[in-house]
């Protein structure tokens, strides 16, 4: 009984990693590909609404009524949100004429 309830804990883990990594890294293949769009609202709206609607699907299907699997599912959906953010590279910032005349205190 015992093994059974942490075999659904475990794959619920599993499950809230992969849409986490899902969600997270789609967000992150967005905004790469929508800043360079000639129409970035089609872009990060049809992404927000097909990322959302799968991991809200997920967490329904994973919890199958149970607080304690959706729970579990979240958590692992926050660790693929640490995993993400550390696999990914940090933005490049362009210079713009701001920081190029700000070089010394006032």
């Amino acid at each position: 009984m015992m093994s059974e309830a942490l075999m659904l804990s475990l794959a619920a883990v599993v499950a809230g990693l992969l849409m986490g990594a899902f969600f997270f890294g789609g967000l992150w293949w967005t905004v790469r590909k929508g800043v360079s769009s000639k129409r970035p609202l089609l872009w990060f709206l049809g992404s927000l609404l097909l990322r959302t609607g799968v991991v809200v699907a997920g967490f329904y299907v994973v919890a199958d009524g149970h607080w304690q699997r959706l729970l579990a599912c979240l958590f692992g959906f926050a660790v693929a949100r640490c995993i993400v953010t550390w696999l990914t590279p940090p933005p490049i910032a362009a210079p713009n004429a701001r920081t190029a005349e700000v070089r010394h205190a006032p």
